[in-house]
Protein backbone atom coordinates (compact mmCIF):
# COMPACT_ATOMS: atom_id res chain seq x y z
CA UNK A 1 0.00 0.00 0.00
CA UNK A 2 2.89 2.06 0.54
CA UNK A 3 6.91 2.48 -0.71
CA UNK A 4 9.47 3.63 1.06
CA UNK A 5 9.22 6.34 3.27
CA UNK A 6 10.46 10.09 1.86
CA UNK A 7 13.80 11.26 3.14
CA UNK A 8 14.31 12.96 6.05
CA UNK A 9 13.83 16.90 5.61
CA UNK A 10 12.51 18.40 9.48
CA UNK A 11 13.45 17.81 12.51
CA UNK A 12 10.49 15.68 13.68
CA UNK A 13 10.87 12.73 15.18
CA UNK A 14 7.66 10.12 15.90
CA UNK A 15 7.39 7.00 17.34
CA UNK A 16 5.80 3.48 16.87
CA UNK A 17 5.48 1.60 20.62
CA UNK A 18 3.63 -1.58 19.98
CA UNK A 19 3.52 -4.17 23.25
CA UNK A 20 4.25 -7.39 22.46
CA UNK A 21 1.45 -9.33 24.69
CA UNK A 22 -1.03 -10.26 21.80
CA UNK A 23 -1.85 -9.37 18.02
CA UNK A 24 -2.21 -6.15 16.77
CA UNK A 25 -6.08 -5.06 16.01
CA UNK A 26 -7.67 -2.76 13.69
CA UNK A 27 -7.45 0.33 16.81
CA UNK A 28 -3.58 -0.55 16.57
CA UNK A 29 -3.77 -0.72 12.86
CA UNK A 30 -5.26 2.71 12.35
CA UNK A 31 -3.46 4.27 15.30
CA UNK A 32 -0.13 3.54 14.02
CA UNK A 33 -1.36 4.55 10.16
CA UNK A 34 -1.79 7.98 11.65
CA UNK A 35 1.61 8.15 13.35
CA UNK A 36 3.08 7.13 10.16
CA UNK A 37 1.36 9.32 8.08
CA UNK A 38 1.69 12.26 10.59
CA UNK A 39 5.69 11.41 10.16
CA UNK A 40 5.92 11.59 6.68
CA UNK A 41 4.12 14.53 5.91
CA UNK A 42 6.50 16.31 8.43
CA UNK A 43 9.09 14.51 6.54
CA UNK A 44 10.57 13.99 9.46
CA UNK A 45 11.66 10.12 11.25
CA UNK A 46 9.74 7.57 12.74
CA UNK A 47 10.70 5.20 15.22
CA UNK A 48 9.80 1.87 15.58
CA UNK A 49 10.34 0.59 19.59
CA UNK A 50 9.39 -2.15 21.52
CA UNK A 51 7.98 -2.08 24.80
CA UNK A 52 8.13 -5.16 25.98
CA UNK A 53 8.60 -4.50 29.98
CA UNK A 54 5.90 -7.03 31.05
CA UNK A 55 7.70 -10.70 31.46
CA UNK A 56 5.11 -12.15 31.91
CA UNK A 57 2.97 -11.33 28.74
CA UNK A 58 5.70 -10.19 26.16
CA UNK A 59 6.40 -12.67 23.68
CA UNK A 60 8.55 -12.80 20.91
CA UNK A 61 6.30 -14.00 18.32
CA UNK A 62 4.11 -11.40 18.71
CA UNK A 63 6.76 -8.73 18.60
CA UNK A 64 7.58 -10.45 15.19
CA UNK A 65 3.84 -10.46 14.04
CA UNK A 66 3.45 -6.81 14.70
CA UNK A 67 6.80 -5.76 12.92
CA UNK A 68 5.10 -8.19 10.03
CA UNK A 69 1.83 -6.81 10.24
CA UNK A 70 2.91 -3.11 9.94
CA UNK A 71 4.88 -3.73 7.16
CA UNK A 72 2.15 -5.06 5.67
CA UNK A 73 -0.34 -2.67 6.11
CA UNK A 74 2.50 -0.07 4.46
CA UNK A 75 3.89 1.69 7.50
CA UNK A 76 7.52 2.19 7.19
CA UNK A 77 9.94 3.43 10.05
CA UNK A 78 13.95 4.33 9.85
CA UNK A 79 15.04 3.24 13.40
CA UNK A 80 14.39 0.30 14.87
CA UNK A 81 15.46 -2.80 16.37
CA UNK A 82 15.09 -4.60 12.93
CA UNK A 83 17.39 -1.25 11.13
CA UNK A 84 19.29 0.26 14.04
CA UNK A 85 19.95 3.75 14.31
CA UNK A 86 21.55 6.04 16.78
CA UNK A 87 19.53 5.41 19.83
CA UNK A 88 19.69 1.22 20.25
CA UNK A 89 18.71 -0.81 21.30
CA UNK A 90 15.11 -0.24 20.55
CA UNK A 91 13.60 -2.72 22.66
CA UNK A 92 12.45 -1.24 26.27
CA UNK A 93 13.77 -4.56 28.17
CA UNK A 94 17.54 -3.76 27.05
CA UNK A 95 17.33 -0.44 27.99
CA UNK A 96 16.71 -0.56 32.22
CA UNK A 97 20.33 1.27 32.58
CA UNK A 98 18.52 4.10 31.28
CA UNK A 99 15.37 3.74 33.79
CA UNK A 100 17.75 3.23 36.33
CA UNK A 101 19.52 6.69 35.88
CA UNK A 102 16.36 8.40 35.65
CA UNK A 103 14.79 6.66 38.98
CA UNK A 104 17.61 7.67 40.75
CA UNK A 105 17.23 11.66 39.55
CA UNK A 106 13.85 11.36 40.80
CA UNK A 107 14.78 9.99 44.38
CA UNK A 108 16.98 12.68 44.79
CA UNK A 109 15.23 15.32 43.64
CA UNK A 110 12.44 14.11 46.17
CA UNK A 111 9.62 13.12 44.00
CA UNK A 112 9.65 9.49 45.37
CA UNK A 113 8.79 7.24 48.29
CA UNK A 114 8.70 3.68 48.82
CA UNK A 115 5.56 1.96 49.00
CA UNK A 116 4.95 -1.54 51.17
CA UNK A 117 1.61 -2.42 49.01
CA UNK A 118 0.94 -5.31 48.03
CA UNK A 119 1.39 -6.92 44.32
CA UNK A 120 -2.06 -6.93 43.73
CA UNK A 121 -2.62 -3.00 44.09
CA UNK A 122 0.69 -2.71 41.80
CA UNK A 123 -0.38 -5.61 39.28
CA UNK A 124 -1.15 -2.31 36.68
CA UNK A 125 1.77 -0.16 36.31
CA UNK A 126 3.76 -2.28 33.93
CA UNK A 127 1.49 -1.71 31.39
CA UNK A 128 0.05 1.04 29.58
CA UNK A 129 -3.73 2.03 30.65
CA UNK A 130 -5.20 0.83 27.19
CA UNK A 131 -3.55 -2.81 28.00
CA UNK A 132 -5.69 -3.15 31.42
CA UNK A 133 -8.75 -0.97 30.19
CA UNK A 134 -12.05 -3.39 30.59
CA UNK A 135 -14.19 -1.21 28.56
CA UNK A 136 -15.41 2.45 27.13
CA UNK A 137 -19.04 3.90 27.32
CA UNK A 138 -18.68 4.41 23.76
CA UNK A 139 -15.82 5.74 20.99
CA UNK A 140 -16.51 9.58 22.15
CA UNK A 141 -15.05 11.44 24.32
CA UNK A 142 -17.00 13.00 27.05
CA UNK A 143 -15.83 16.17 28.41
CA UNK A 144 -12.52 15.16 26.73
CA UNK A 145 -11.87 12.18 29.40
CA UNK A 146 -12.99 8.40 29.22
CA UNK A 147 -14.18 6.01 31.43
CA UNK A 148 -11.74 3.60 31.68
CA UNK A 149 -10.36 1.01 34.30
CA UNK A 150 -6.76 2.92 34.76
CA UNK A 151 -5.01 2.68 37.66
CA UNK A 152 -7.48 3.32 40.97
CA UNK A 153 -6.43 6.50 42.79
CA UNK A 154 -4.12 5.93 45.82
CA UNK A 155 -5.16 6.67 49.21
CA UNK A 156 -1.73 7.88 50.35
CA UNK A 157 -1.35 4.62 52.63
CA UNK A 158 2.67 4.81 52.41
CA UNK A 159 2.75 8.68 52.71
CA UNK A 160 5.47 8.99 55.23
CA UNK A 161 6.16 13.03 54.99
CA UNK A 162 3.80 15.73 54.06
CA UNK A 163 6.47 17.50 51.68
CA UNK A 164 7.86 15.18 49.05
CA UNK A 165 11.19 13.90 51.10
CA UNK A 166 10.25 10.64 52.49
CA UNK A 167 11.77 9.23 55.83
CA UNK A 168 13.72 6.82 54.26
CA UNK A 169 15.25 3.84 56.39
CA UNK A 170 19.11 3.47 56.69
CA UNK A 171 20.91 5.48 54.04
CA UNK A 172 19.34 8.64 52.67
CA UNK A 173 18.47 9.10 49.45
CA UNK A 174 21.21 10.74 47.56
CA UNK A 175 22.88 7.71 48.73
CA UNK A 176 20.48 4.60 47.45
CA UNK A 177 21.60 3.27 44.04
CA UNK A 178 19.48 0.78 43.69
CA UNK A 179 15.15 0.53 43.97
CA UNK A 180 16.08 -3.20 45.74
CA UNK A 181 12.78 -5.14 46.35
CA UNK A 182 10.59 -1.89 47.60
CA UNK A 183 8.10 -0.58 45.43
CA UNK A 184 8.38 3.02 44.75
CA UNK A 185 5.83 5.95 44.33
CA UNK A 186 5.61 9.05 42.40
CA UNK A 187 4.04 11.83 44.35
CA UNK A 188 1.89 14.04 43.71
CA UNK A 189 0.58 17.03 45.47
CA UNK A 190 -3.68 16.98 45.41
CA UNK A 191 -5.23 19.79 43.46
CA UNK A 192 -2.28 19.47 40.78
CA UNK A 193 -3.35 20.67 37.87
CA UNK A 194 -2.26 19.64 34.56
CA UNK A 195 -3.38 20.90 30.99
CA UNK A 196 -2.62 20.37 27.72
CA UNK A 197 -3.19 21.12 24.40
CA UNK A 198 -3.87 17.60 22.17
CA UNK A 199 -3.04 18.41 18.45
CA UNK A 200 -6.13 15.98 17.48
CA UNK A 201 -8.65 16.49 20.75
CA UNK A 202 -7.77 19.95 21.93
CA UNK A 203 -7.71 21.22 25.57
CA UNK A 204 -7.27 18.52 28.28
CA UNK A 205 -7.24 19.13 32.12
CA UNK A 206 -6.31 16.56 34.76
CA UNK A 207 -6.69 17.39 38.51
CA UNK A 208 -4.62 15.30 41.01
CA UNK A 209 -6.56 13.38 43.63
CA UNK A 210 -9.50 14.11 41.33
CA UNK A 211 -8.03 12.24 38.18
CA UNK A 212 -5.28 10.65 38.88
CA UNK A 213 -2.88 9.97 42.58
CA UNK A 214 0.46 8.79 43.47
CA UNK A 215 1.41 6.70 40.80
CA UNK A 216 4.18 3.48 40.65
CA UNK A 217 7.25 3.80 38.96
CA UNK A 218 9.08 1.22 39.71
CA UNK A 219 8.11 -2.36 41.07
CA UNK A 220 9.61 -4.20 44.23
CA UNK A 221 10.61 -6.95 41.26
CA UNK A 222 12.97 -5.07 39.78
CA UNK A 223 10.78 -3.41 36.75
CA UNK A 224 9.66 0.15 35.66
CA UNK A 225 6.67 1.30 35.15
CA UNK A 226 5.29 2.00 31.44
CA UNK A 227 5.28 5.92 32.57
CA UNK A 228 8.71 5.73 33.75
CA UNK A 229 10.20 3.88 30.65
CA UNK A 230 8.04 6.21 28.23
CA UNK A 231 8.83 9.44 29.41
CA UNK A 232 13.10 8.37 29.81
CA UNK A 233 12.78 6.65 26.21
CA UNK A 234 10.95 9.63 24.62
CA UNK A 235 13.55 12.02 25.58
CA UNK A 236 16.60 9.69 25.13
CA UNK A 237 15.02 9.08 21.74
CA UNK A 238 14.23 12.95 20.78
CA UNK A 239 10.51 12.44 20.29
CA UNK A 240 9.18 15.42 19.01
CA UNK A 241 5.37 14.14 19.33
CA UNK A 242 3.91 11.24 20.77
CA UNK A 243 0.34 10.11 18.77
CA UNK A 244 -1.36 7.27 20.52
CA UNK A 245 -4.79 6.55 21.47
CA UNK A 246 -7.15 8.59 23.37
CA UNK A 247 -7.09 5.80 26.52
CA UNK A 248 -3.77 7.55 27.34
CA UNK A 249 -4.63 10.79 27.66
CA UNK A 250 -4.41 10.46 31.59
CA UNK A 251 -0.76 9.00 31.07
CA UNK A 252 -0.29 11.95 29.46
CA UNK A 253 -0.93 13.78 32.43
CA UNK A 254 1.22 11.84 34.87
CA UNK A 255 4.48 11.70 32.20
CA UNK A 256 4.01 15.38 31.67
CA UNK A 257 4.86 15.43 35.64
CA UNK A 258 7.71 13.36 35.32
CA UNK A 259 9.04 15.38 32.12
CA UNK A 260 8.94 18.44 34.40
CA UNK A 261 10.59 16.80 37.43
CA UNK A 262 13.22 15.20 35.40
CA UNK A 263 14.45 18.83 33.52
CA UNK A 264 12.84 17.29 29.96
CA UNK A 265 11.02 18.92 27.81
CA UNK A 266 7.21 17.77 26.56
CA UNK A 267 6.56 16.29 23.34
CA UNK A 268 3.67 17.55 21.37
CA UNK A 269 0.23 15.12 21.70
CA UNK A 270 -1.88 13.68 19.51
CA UNK A 271 -4.40 11.28 20.38
CA UNK A 272 -6.61 9.34 18.35
CA UNK A 273 -10.34 8.25 18.70
CA UNK A 274 -11.16 4.78 19.54
CA UNK A 275 -11.92 2.46 17.83
CA UNK A 276 -15.01 0.13 19.70
CA UNK A 277 -16.88 -2.63 18.55
CA UNK A 278 -20.97 -2.91 17.50
CA UNK A 279 -21.64 -2.56 21.65
CA UNK A 280 -19.32 0.11 21.73
CA UNK A 281 -16.82 -1.46 23.68
CA UNK A 282 -12.89 -0.25 23.11
CA UNK A 283 -10.94 -3.05 21.45
CA UNK A 284 -8.40 -4.82 23.35
CA UNK A 285 -6.60 -7.87 22.26
CA UNK A 286 -8.91 -10.54 23.28
CA UNK A 287 -10.17 -9.33 20.37
CA UNK A 288 -8.98 -12.17 18.25
CA UNK A 289 -11.04 -12.06 15.53
CA UNK A 290 -10.48 -8.67 14.90
CA UNK A 291 -6.46 -9.01 14.97
CA UNK A 292 -4.73 -7.67 11.72
CA UNK A 293 -3.64 -11.44 12.01
CA UNK A 294 -7.04 -13.11 11.84
CA UNK A 295 -8.46 -10.07 9.13
CA UNK A 296 -5.22 -11.11 6.77
CA UNK A 297 -6.13 -14.56 6.85
CA UNK A 298 -9.72 -14.03 5.82
CA UNK A 299 -8.30 -11.87 2.67
CA UNK A 300 -8.83 -8.34 3.88
CA UNK A 301 -6.77 -6.09 2.44
CA UNK A 302 -4.77 -2.79 3.94
CA UNK A 303 -7.48 -0.60 2.50
CA UNK A 304 -10.43 -2.62 4.21
CA UNK A 305 -8.74 -2.43 7.22
CA UNK A 306 -7.59 1.09 7.55
CA UNK A 307 -11.13 2.31 5.83
CA UNK A 308 -13.70 3.91 8.30
CA UNK A 309 -16.12 1.81 7.16
CA UNK A 310 -14.59 -1.23 8.17
CA UNK A 311 -17.62 -3.14 10.37
CA UNK A 312 -15.74 -3.64 13.64
CA UNK A 313 -17.51 -6.51 15.20
CA UNK A 314 -16.70 -8.93 18.78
Amino acid sequence: MASLPPAVTSSYRGRLAPSPTGYLHVGHARTFWTAWQRAREAGGTLVMRMEDLDPDRSRSEYAEAALDDLKWLGIRWQEGSDKGGPYAPYVQSKRRGLYLTAWRRLLRRGFLYPCKCTRRDLESALGAPHERASAVQSGSLSGGKLDLDDEPIYPGTCRLWPGYMPQLPGPTSSEIETPGDTNWRFRVRDGTVVEFEDRNLGKQRFVAGVDFGDFVVWRRDGVPSYQLACVADDAAMGITEVVRGADLLKSTARQILLNRALGYDNPSWYHCRLVVDHNGRRLAKRHDALSLRALRQRGLTPMNILSAELPVEA
